[in-house]
């Protein structure tokens, strides 16, 4: 019986338990995510009466974003409670920001180049100097 109970044991994946501990520090990383990446409550931020909402909001929002790209230490461990890996969630949450910023991250940065380097740009013909009698003539025809 004993050696029953034992080889179950070995074949129970951890990841697919669910303790209460891990679920908390699930809902710390899923806090900071919604604190870094949500956009502003849907109020009207020009208003005076909700400027301590604006600053309470722009605080949040840059602390779990500060959290996420450079949180050291601390973020490795909340993602191992977590059972979480932390340089995936920090690549991941990279990428999400620079998106919002307008970065296209689907392109690798020498596809242009690559590009430019195939197009064969055409030259335009060089202007022919004209000197001494030409010149003059030229100007008097009005081709100058």
């Amino acid at each position: 019986m004993a050696s029953l109970i034992q080889k179950h044991e070995l074949e129970i994946d951890e990841d697919s338990i669910s303790c209460p501990e891990r679920d908390l520090w699930v809902a710390v990383l899923a806090r900071a995510a919604l604190d870094a990446f949500r956009g502003p409550p849907h109020l009207d931020m020009n208003l005076s009466c909700n400027i301590s909402h604006k600053n309470v909001y722009n605080y949040n929002r840059d602390r779990a974003r500060y959290f996420f790209l450079e949180g050291g230490d601390h973020f490795r461990e909340v993602c191992e409670m977590a059972g979480r890996d932390a340089t995936y969630i920090r690549e991941t949450a990279r990428k999400i920001l620079l998106r919002k910023n307008g970065w296209n991250l689907d392109v690798p940065m020498t596809a242009h180049y690559r590009k430019s380097q195939k197009i064969k740009r055409k030259r335009e013909p060089k202007k022919k100097h004209l000197s001494g009698n030409s010149y003059y003539a030229a100007k008097a025809a009005g081709n100058l």
